[in-house]
């Protein structure tokens, strides 16, 4: 007391004693957290596996169990979302190996920490369910070998080591290889290689997945008679890579930003036949569409928005496209070595077409003129002018080889794609041309100031 009534603290002082305070009892708590995970608090699993009866429900109550484990007979786990699996063993390859029929794990924290081809869960059974679990991973998330008719939902897959390292190098979040008849839905997965790899895995359902930062958000390979519907990706290098395939079916999917790589696409379809790409919705990407050494495909009802490219063909042929809307896309199409591809009924919003009778399809065919694609490959600072007048005006000219260039015979006058209305879409073109201006502008500015510094 006499101290204080000596020497009185000063505000400042005060607010030092408090941050000092309130930094030891951050440490007490964060060293009572890490202690809750250590391995000597956690709870062997294994014994507790082993002890149960078969077609048991093991209900983990709260804290942290330790792995890895092996299951061999037909269990339901759940956790309530309380109970982690840890695998901090160098020597545990898998946190979680299932195989039994019919195993369902619910609602679990799976914390992997080894990397490299450790998976948090290997299945090698068939009707396997997984739902609700919550995985980190330093490896691979699920993976699924010779397991057929699995169902794997609503689970949150994370890759948790610092975003420096390479994706390349990194684990994918659902890999399948020859398991046939799986479900995959309504998954959230996030900064590993390839959100969803499938391979030799046939009659598959990929649908209603977020997928984002990742190489490939969906990547598949033989996976005949599969869909993939209804997913999301964003800021992967390619949104779906679909290959060597027959019927197979691309729909309701939207994947936009996938542009930070020179070879990043929405959609890249490789050696595809006979498959239906409808209802899709690819903004913002590099390319939107890439289609190569593919052919019988149908492309219908797509949005292919504010790309630049908007589809490419390259050795694909035979292919119709119909119905689909291509705005504010800087390239809109490009071929190379393709032909007999029908497009027919498109819309294209940079064309004004003139429909005498009313049918809302115009009466002018739209030639789809490579000007200015033919200019920035040959110089690629010429972008800077895109949309600009004097680029509107040269290409308006320029007519060599018209009778060559790809064309939409029957296109329509207005967008009929149901995923975004025409006032959105007439909105990216003017962002697109803006974006032009200032490009230009910037351009302009800068060639001054460099002229009056040598001046």
């Amino acid at each position: 007391m006499a101290l204080n009534r000596g020497y009185p603290l000063s505000g400042g002082l005060k607010l030092v004693i408090v941050f000092l305070t309130i930094c030891v009892l951050l440490c007490l708590g964060f060293k009572n957290v890490a202690g809750a995970e250590t391995n000597a608090e956690a709870i062997p699993l294994q014994p507790i596996i082993d002890s149960a009866t078969i077609g048991e429900t093991l209900t983990l109550a709260p804290g942290t169990y330790l792995g890895p484990v092996r299951i061999d007979k037909r269990l339901v786990i759940t956790g309530n979302g309380e109970a982690t699996i840890l695998n901090t063993s160098p020597d545990g390859q898998v946190a979680v190996l299932i195989r039994a029929d019919d195993v369902q794990l619910e609602n679990l924290n799976i914390q992997q920490n080894n990397g490299g081809e450790a998976a948090a869960v290997r299945v090698e059974a068939d009707r396997v369910k997984l739902n609700g679990l919550a995985i980190h991973t330093a490896g691979f998330g699920i993976v699924l070998r010779e397991a057929n008719g699995g169902v794997i939902t609503t689970n949150k897959i994370r890759w948790f080591i610092p975003k420096g390292e390479a994706p390349g190098t990194r684990g994918n979040g659902i890999d399948l290889y020859n398991a046939h008849g799986t479900e995959i839905r309504e998954n959230e997965i996030s900064y590993l290689r390839d959100g969803i790899y499938l391979e030799n895995s046939r009659n598959t359902v990929v649908d209603q997945n977020k997928l984002s930062y990742l190489r490939y958000g969906v990547h598949c390979m033989y996976i005949n008679g599969s869909r993939v519907t209804n997913n999301t990706g964003e800021y992967n290098i390619t949104g779906a890579m679909v290959m060597g395939v027959t019927d197979v079916v691309v729909s309701g999917n939207s994947f936009r930003k996938q542009s930070q790589n020179v070879h990043s696409q929405g959609i890249l379809l490789y050696d595809v036949r006979t498959s239906s790409v409808v209802n899709n919705v690819v903004e913002g990407n590099r390319v939107g569409i890439y289609m190569q050494r593919s052919s019988d495909n149908v492309l219908q009802n797509n949005l292919v928005l504010r790309n630049y490219i908007g589809i490419q063909f390259e050795d694909a042929e035979g292919n119709r496209f119909q119905r689909n809307g291509f705005v504010a896309n800087v390239i809109e199409a490009q071929a190379t070595g393709s032909k007999d591809n029908e497009l027919n009924g498109n819309y294209w919003d940079s064309f004004e077409g003139l429909d005498l009778t009313g049918d809302g399809i115009s009466d002018l065919r739209y030639a789809i003129n490579p000007f200015y694609q033919q200019l920035v490959s040959d110089n690629a600072a010429y972008q800077l002018f895109f949309q600009s007048p004097g680029m509107t005006f040269l290409s308006d000219m320029y007519t060599s080889g018209k009778a060559q260039w790809s064309a939409d015979p029957a296109p329509l006058m207005q967008l009929e794609v149901g995923a975004v209305t025409q006032g959105q879409a007439g909105g990216g073109q003017g962002t697109v041309m803006v974006a032009g201006w200032l490009l230009m502008f910037l351009s302009v500015i800068t060639i001054i100031y460099l002229g009056v510094l040598r001046l």
